[in-house]
């Protein structure tokens, strides 16, 4: 099934936060609950994101009782401010509500007509979302050789798109073109994406892997053991700067050092040429029991008074990056100019 899909009037989610010990569907049934499973992490990954979120308007039409078109536009401007607070690095979040606003505000017809509108547009955007992932999948594919072991960070397969996904679905392609594929998955702390989704998701595909804590990366790339470093990202800016999941930039620093391929996978709905780098990218901050919440044996590890950063965010310079795979091609430096053609393709 689709990690998002539209259901006879709900929007369906499978729940991350309860994988891998269960495989739960959530039915939502207004704007409000999709910013709040946006919020909490029931679906996650920016492109996910970006399709639950044009769902979301589509719940916000059907939900207002305006009598006018104009009146249903203004609600679902409401709406959309609402959910694009709910993650505001993911980039595709708000690329999602403006395109379907867009739509809305260009629409002349009659407010039951523009519900279905509004519907029908959160419908073509996540079906292409599952193209865009495809084609993604297909050129990230050639970039992997056949007995590659690959580092891949967080989780970026069909759990992070509609379906498919970015860097873990060039992974999949890989393997299912016939390429002999070995996976290192970074257990990505502190939500631990990557050992529950990713391994998760390679358990399905029947591709071998090993999770490794996140500090690991370093030893197996100084020491060969691995061919390419892929990731995704939640917004890559003008000049190639890429805000992933935290600790995608000391893996890259690690790559870097080792000279070892480093590869971002995104869509073009990710990319924001309005920032100018990666200074400019908003970093969320989540609440600090995310950290703090550990234990063994039934007991905490960490004082009962301790405190706790968690930035879910960290930017990697676009030094660090060999090539960024879009749906449109691969991307080589420099992305300054280079990204700029491809939007405009």
């Amino acid at each position: 099934m689709r990690t998002v899909q539209w259901d006879r009037g709900q929007l369906q989610l499978i729940d991350q936060r309860r994988l891998p010990a269960r495989l739960e569907v959530v039915s939502l049934s207004s704007s409000g609950q999709v910013a709040q499973a946006i919020r909490e992490m029931v679906v996650r990954g920016a492109p996910a994101i970006g399709a639950a979120a044009a769902f979301g308007l589509a719940l916000a039409a059907f939900e207002s009782r305006a009598t006018t078109t104009e009146a249903l536009v203004g609600d679902l401007e409401d709406a959309a401010a609402v959910l694009n607070k709910a993650r505001p690095t993911a980039r595709n979040l708000s690329w999602a509500t403006r395109t379907i606003l867009d739509a809305a505000r260009d629409f002349s017809g009659a407010p039951a007509a523009l519900r279905d509108h509004v519907l029908a547009g959160a419908q073509r955007l996540a079906d292409r979302d599952v193209e865009t992932n495809r084609q993604m999948a297909t050129l990230g594919a050639t970039l992997i050789a056949d007995g590659d072991t690959i580092i891949h960070h967080c989780n970026t397969g069909a759990l992070a798109a509609v379906d498919w996904g970015t860097a873990l679905g060039a992974i999949r392609m890989a393997h299912e073109v016939g390429k002999r594929v070995h996976v290192l998955v970074d257990e990505t702390r502190p939500r631990l994406q990557g050992a529950r989704l990713t391994a998760w998701e390679l358990d399905i595909y029947g591709i071998p892997y090993e999770i490794i804590c996140d500090d690991m990366s370093g030893y197996f790339l100084s020491r060969g053991l691995a061919q390419k470093v892929m990731f995704g990202a939640d917004r890559v800016a003008a000049n190639g700067d890429v805000a992933n999941k935290i600790g995608t930039y000391m893996l890259a620093l690690a790559a870097k050092d080792n000279d070892i391929p480093v590869y971002a996978v995104v869509p073009t709905s990710t990319i924001d040429l309005s920032l100018q780098d990666g200074t400019q990218i908003p970093i969320e901050e989540r609440d600090p029991a995310e950290v703090l919440e550990i234990q063994v044996r039934g007991e905490s590890v960490m004082p009962a008074d301790a405190r706790a950063r968690n930035p879910a965010f960290d930017v990697t310079p676009h030094r660090l990056l060999s090539a960024i795979v879009t749906e449109m091609g691969i991307i080589q430096p420099p992305f300054r100019s280079n990204l700029p053609r491809i939007m405009v393709a």
